[in-house]
Parts: C-alpha cells; sequence; structure tokens
C-alpha cells in the first residue's frame, strides 16, 4: 500500500510539472506575441495581401487573361460533329404517280471544320488590343497596391505620433509625481502652505487623466491600422519605431519637374491610361476590318443511312461506306452593306480613342498637381520640422531654470505648471511636425519610384 501510494504521489507530480511546464511554454508564446512588433514594411506586405480592393483587382486581372485567351483561340480552327436520326410515317407520292402507305428511316454522321485565313486584322488586332488590356489591368493592380500602402504609410506614422506623445505624457506623469514627493515633504516640514500640496496633488491627477485619454487616442489608431491592414484584432498589436536618421531635417528635396520625369517613366497610374490608349487604337483598326472580305477554308465528311418499307436496302455498314462523302471548300464573303454598322463601330471605336486621349492628360496633370502639392507641403514640414526643434530646446531651457528656481523657492507653484505646460506643448508639436515631415518625404519619395 504504501508503495502504491508513493507511486501516485509521483504520478500526480509529473502529471502537475508537466502542466506547470505547458503554463510557462504557453505564457512564453503569449508574451512573444505581445513584444511582436510591426514594421512599416510588413505593414504593407500584410495590408497587400489581405486587402479586398487587390483582391478584386487580381480577379480583373485574370479576367483580361482570359479574354486574351479567347481572341488567341479565335485563329483556331472549329470542329463540329452532328449525327441524325429520322422516321416517317404516312402516305407518299410514288414513282408511279400514285399515292401509298410507307415508313422510312434514314441515319446520318457529319464532321466538319471551318478555319478563318484572312478576317481584314480583326483577329491580329483583337489579340493585340486584349495584351494591352492585360498589361493595363497589371499596372491598375500595382496602383492599387501603390494606394494600399501609402494608406498604410499614413496611418503607421499616425500611431508612431501617438506613441511618441504617450511616451511624453507618461514622462509627465512622472515628473509630477517627483514634485509631488517633493512638496509633501516641505510640507510635512513645515516648510511650504496647503495650497502648494492641492495644487501638486491635482496637477498629478490632470496628467494621470491626460495620460489615460492618450492610451485611448493610442489605442484607437492601432485599431484603424488594424483595420485598415485586414488584421482580425489590436490586441498585442505594435509598431516599432523609426530609426533615427528618418529624422533627419537638412536633406535636399529634388524640384516638382525632377520628380515629375520620373515619376511620368515609373508610376502605374501613367502606364495603365497609356496602355488604355494604345489598346483604343487597336479597337479602331478592329472596327475598320468591317469593311474587308472574309476568307474562310472548309472541310467535311458525312456518310449516311437509308431504308423505305416494303424495298430492299443494303447493310447499315454497307450503306455507311458507299455513301460517304468528304468535302473541300474555300468561302469568300465580301460586306455591301450592312446598315452602317461597321461605320457607327468605328465612330464609336474613335470616340472611346479621343476619351482615352483626355483621360490620360488628366492623368497626368493630376499627377504633376499632385507632386507639387507633396512638394511644397514637405517644404513647409521640414521648415516646421526645424522650428519646432527649436522651440523645444527654447522650452527645455525655460523649464530648467523654472525648475531650479522653484526648488529655491524663487517661483510659485504656478509658475511652475505653466513652464511645464509649455514644455509639455513645445515637445508635442515638435513630435507632431517630425512626423508630419517624415510621411511628407516618403510621399515625395514615392513619387520617384522609391519604395516606402
Amino acid at each position: 500500500m504504501q508503495i502504491e501510494t508513493m507511486n501516485n504521489i509521483h504520478n500526480k507530480h509529473s502529471l502537475l510539472t508537466k502542466i506547470l511546464i505547458a503554463l510557462c511554454v504557453t505564457n512564453c508564446c503569449i508574451y512573444v506575441k505581445a513584444q511582436k512588433k510591426w514594421t512599416l514594411r510588413e505593414c504593407i506586405d500584410y495590408a497587400i495581401e489581405n486587402s479586398i480592393s487587390i483582391k478584386q483587382q487580381e480577379l480583373n486581372v485574370e479576367n483580361q487573361k482570359n479574354s486574351l485567351s479567347s481572341a488567341k483561340n479565335s485563329r483556331l480552327p472549329s470542329l463540329n460533329a452532328s449525327a441524325n436520326q429520322n422516321f416517317n410515317f404516312g402516305r407518299g407520292l410514288t414513282i408511279d404517280n400514285t399515292y401509298a402507305n410507307r415508313n422510312t428511316q434514314s441515319t446520318s454522321f457529319n464532321i466538319g471544320t471551318d478555319v478563318p485565313i484572312y478576317t481584314g486584322g480583326q483577329i491580329s488586332n483583337t489579340i493585340k488590343a486584349r495584351k494591352l488590356d492585360l498589361l493595363a489591368a497589371t499596372a491598375e493592380l500595382q496602383y492599387t497596391k501603390d494606394n494600399i500602402s501609402i494608406q498604410v504609410a499614413s496611418a503607421y506614422l499616425e500611431a508612431l505620433f501617438q506613441k511618441d506623445l504617450l511616451k511624453v505624457q507618461s514622462e509627465q506623469v512622472q515628473l509630477s509625481k517627483m514634485q509631488e514627493k517633493r512638496i509633501q515633504a516641505l510640507f510635512d516640514n513645515g516648510k511650504c502652505a496647503e495650497t502648494d500640496l492641492a495644487e501638486i496633488k491635482a496637477s498629478v491627477a490632470n496628467d494621470q487623466l491626460a495620460y489615460v485619454q492618450q492610451e485611448n487616442n493610442y489605442h484607437l489608431v492601432l485599431l484603424t491600422l488594424t483595420q485598415l491592414l485586414e488584421y482580425p484584432t489590436p490586441d498585442s498589436f505594435d509598431v516599432e519605431m523609426p530609426l533615427t536618421e528618418n529624422m533627419q531635417t537638412d536633406i535636399p528635396l529634388p524640384a516638382p519637374q525632377q520628380v515629375y520625369a520620373e515619376a511620368s517613366m515609373t508610376k502605374p497610374q501613367i502606364e495603365a491610361q497609356t496602355l488604355r490608349l494604345k489598346s483604343a487604337e487597336k479597337n479602331i483598326r478592329v472596327a475598320r476590318s468591317g469593311y474587308y472580305p472574309n476568307i474562310n477554308f472548309g472541310a467535311g465528311i458525312s456518310t449516311n443511312y437509308y431504308k423505305t418499307s416494303g424495298f430492299p436496302a443494303a447493310t447499315f455498314s454497307d450503306q455507311m461506306r458507299d455513301n460517304l462523302n468528304k468535302s473541300l471548300s474555300f468561302s469568300l464573303s465580301i460586306p455591301i452593306f450592312n446598315r452602317f454598322s461597321t461605320r457607327n463601330s468605328i465612330r464609336s471605336a474613335k470616340i472611346q480613342y479621343n476619351v482615352q486621349q483626355m483621360q490620360l492628360e488628366e492623368t497626368r496633370k493630376t499627377l504633376y498637381k499632385e507632386i507639387q502639392q507633396a512638394y511644397y507641403n514637405t517644404i513647409a514640414a521640414q521648415k516646421q520640422c526645424k522650428s519646432s526643434l527649436m522651440a523645444e530646446e527654447a522650452s527645455k531651457s525655460a523649464f530648467n531654470l523654472m525648475t531650479k528656481k522653484y526648488a529655491n523657492g524663487k517661483a510659485t507653484s504656478t509658475e511652475y505648471q505653466e513652464s511645464k505646460t509649455a514644455l509639455f506643448k513645445a515637445t508635442s508639436n515638435r513630435i507632431q511636425a517630425q512626423y508630419t515631415f517624415i510621411f511628407r518625404r516618403k510621399i515625395l519619395d514615392f513619387y520617384r519610384g522609391i519604395q516606402l
């Protein structure tokens, strides 16, 4: 009994050990997951992989591939086979010019092919047009990816901005708590008034409230970012802070004309509209093919079996062999008058070509306007960033002096709080100006073909 008891204890101990190990492993996994910080590149790649709009555009590309395949297959010969079985009952006219009751049956088999030889350029130009449409759809897919990338970059930098503000707000809380301890010690020793203690306690409470509000702001921007990524939940989601070189503000900026020259060669929206214009030109040629004759080649094999009641007939196999017929043919079709259908098709194709021309021009103008706006926004953000850095440094110096004066009793609590608030505002403005400049510069580089 003692041995069995000891064995039971040992088994329970082993089971408990296994459970504890499993729990530790699970907690470690959860901790690792919680510590995962997403880079901008990872966010963009995840969004591109899961975006519904991108998946829709990918389906459009597949549809264009099918259209191209159908256009190419129109050059292939068609092959058709048929079989017919007929039964006739009732009276019929005989060779003697009299009527008699006769039953007849017939069986026929046919197989034939038709090959287009000349279609006035319809097939070749249709294939060229569909190839251009496929390339345009591919470019539009890339354009959709670019738009998603910009949206993700904007939301990502907003998250970084709110995260930095949360850090600053936390420092404000810690600073207020330090001052509270100091004032509490002075009050306990009878060296400051109770009003000073009440003011610093109120300041701590206000800073803690501001921290909670800022924490909520950060969670909200993370929610916006994860929704844009089609990520399941913002829980355990965090963003990685950028490197310090990304904060440089003294980098020279290229002129708008230079950026546009680079963008016009690389941006997919320009490429897509250019390809659509070329496709519209091919469609005009497709419509004009209606004025030209068509030449087709045909070939066929047929045979049949026939039997009339009351009359002798050869066997089925003999008739199938003896009635075998082979044919080759060339057909020429010349359009003479088709109720102006071809003329109207050409007019419609030309109108569509003109529409594509205007869309291409509009796309170019829009792109240049966007680049101009991005350039001047970047210039403004660069200046604001430099100014905010100087303002923050001045506020830091003023706050350090005020801290010393307040510690020596040469400044009131109100003056100290005003100086601290001014420093917080200057720091917040610097952070906002910094991330605004980063985003503006990334947009300008993006137009130049530089990956976000």
